[in-house]
């Protein structure tokens, strides 16, 4: 029995660890994909790398590192995108990429991932793009304005019946605002 088993777990992880490296790169290029069309969707023209000219910032209130890819026309800087997060969802971690101009106007944002309730929370990937009321988290800035949900004294109407997720989708947008145009980040980005 103690070799049968035995024979069992070695076959099992021998099994796991030919899965891992065979899907180890699709699956890398899968995300590497995703980044590419989060930020060419939310970042304004340009003709440079934003990729090659990342830029990993620290947030000097704290958190985990966040890139932030710098977008360009020549050598002027015409916005940047940042990989932001929340870790205040409803089911956990949501991940956005984030554009902005230069004067810290928000562009655009691309849900990367999120394990928010289908129908209610997963919502939010259009949900604040919708000019139905006072939706749209586009075209604001998130450090002038009450960049919070309704419900907390803000602008923003958040999801009906997901205020967790819209607190934390607007908590990741604020995050991306605030380690680029709080700390600084667009001095050196800037020639």
């Amino acid at each position: 029995m103690l070799l049968v088993l035995t024979v069992v777990c070695v076959g099992s992880g021998a099994l796991l660890a030919w899965v891992f490296r065979v899907t180890e790169k699709p699956i890398a290029e899968a995300a590497a994909q995703t980044r590419i069309r989060a930020i060419s969707g939310v970042l304004p023209h340009y003709d440079n790398d934003p990729l090659a000219d990342c830029v990993i910032v620290v947030p000097v209130s704290g958190g985990e590192p966040m890139k932030v890819y710098p977008a360009k026309v020549g050598e002027e800087l015409t916005g940047v995108a940042v990989e932001s997060y929340s870790t205040g969802g409803f089911s956990g971690r949501i991940e956005v990429m984030v554009g902005f101009d230069t004067r810290g106007i928000l562009i655009d944002y691309y849900v990367m991932s999120h394990s928010e309730t289908p129908g209610l929370g997963a919502k939010m990937d259009t949900w604040f793009r919708s000019e139905v009321a006072s939706r749209s988290v586009i075209g604001r800035d998130p450090g002038a304005s009450r960049f919070k949900v309704s419900k907390d004294g803000g602008d923003i109407d958040g999801i009906t019946a997901a205020t967790i997720t819209s607190r934390a989708f607007l908590d990741a947008v604020r995050r991306a605002h605030d380690v680029v145009f709080d700390d600084n980040v667009l001095k050196p980005l800037a020639p």
